[in-house]
């Protein structure tokens, strides 16, 4: 006869081990719960309103994990609880057990993080024109993370993914170029500026004599490009100059004096009553670009902040 029982409850295979058999032991998960509340609250009632339960029910749980161990896990004295040597031990294990759980279920719940898409913009346009809108961009595509680097000029692809540029350098033939918008640019000022120191309106406009032109040290010909863009003459008027583009912008805002402020730069300040543009915005000729190493694939990150960038223009 075969003695060989396969399958049988005295199978080796069948036996559950040690430590499945402690298991099966524990108290219930929800009388653990009601437990760990009130060992780290030190209070049936501040647990009970913890977990939305009744203080008996807190009561009845802590009872029933005692009579299961048969030991006590807390004394009451005076109206109050304190954890026992083995309510202190319970406690510990207790609340190490469901921080792990806790986390694991954190990290079960959250999409897997993937990495940033890393885009270099000049630090004005980021600043003025980026950084304003990136809450619009989160909101529609959260799936997306980006990172903002300041830069201009070359590109280096490899630390950065993508970069935003003005098509004033030669960035050559193996970049991959995508339009944005044309650059638009104009003369601004604060509207009491305005109003104290231009004559006229539209192309009658003039700056009256002590207007201050303000100029950059990043864009030292921005007048001169302006006035043969709008086929105007360059108005003789005291100049002060400032190391950085940004910094004419926010003295014209302050009634310094009068700025060349390209259109995306000083569209917000304009809506919102900051800046006024007495002359309007003419094409200087320049455009920005996104520049990758090669086309973005339909649907990828790339390819979404693309069709988002050229919406905001």
């Amino acid at each position: 006869m075969n003695s060989h029982h396969n399958g049988e409850s005295d199978s080796p295979t069948s036996q559950p081990s040690p430590a499945r058999r402690a298991l099966a032991a524990l108290p219930p998960l929800g009388a653990l719960r009601c437990f760990e509340a009130a060992a780290r609250l030190g209070s049936f009632t501040r647990a009970a309103q913890e977990l939305h339960l009744t203080h008996g029910a807190i009561s009845r749980a802590v009872r029933s994990i005692e009579d299961a161990l048969g030991v006590a896990l807390f004394e009451r004295r005076s109206q109050r609880v304190h954890l026992t040597a083995a309510g202190e031990r319970l406690r510990d294990a207790a609340a190490a057990a469901f921080d792990l759980l806790a986390a694991t279920v954190r990290e079960l719940r959250e999409p897997a993080r993937k990495p940033a898409l890393v885009l270099s913009c000049e630090p004005t346009l980021l600043m003025r024109w980026l950084i304003p809108r990136l809450p619009a961009f989160q909101a529609a595509h959260p799936q997306i993370a980006l990172q903002w680097v300041a830069g201009g000029g070359p590109v280096g692809f490899g630390e950065v993914d993508l970069a935003i540029r003005r098509n004033d350098f030669s960035w050559g033939r193996e970049v991959h170029a995508q339009h944005l918008f044309d650059e638009r640019v104009g003369p601004v000022c604060s509207p009491a500026y305005r109003d104290a120191r231009v004559d006229g309106a539209g192309r009658g406009a003039r700056l009256s004599e002590g207007a201050v032109l303000l100029h950059s040290a990043t864009r030292p010909d921005a007048w001169a490009q302006w006035a043969r863009a709008a086929r105007r003459r360059l108005p003789r008027a005291p100049a002060q100059t400032f190391e950085h583009f940004y910094f004419s912008l926010q003295a014209a805002a302050a009634g310094v004096g009068v700025a060349i402020g390209p259109w995306q730069l000083v569209r917000d300040d304009v809506d919102a009553g900051v800046l006024a543009a007495p002359f309007g915005f003419v094409a200087d000729g320049s455009a920005y670009f996104l520049l990758s190493p090669a086309p973005a694939r339909a649907g990828t990150p790339a390819a979404l902040l693309a069709a988002w960038l050229r919406a905001q223009a």
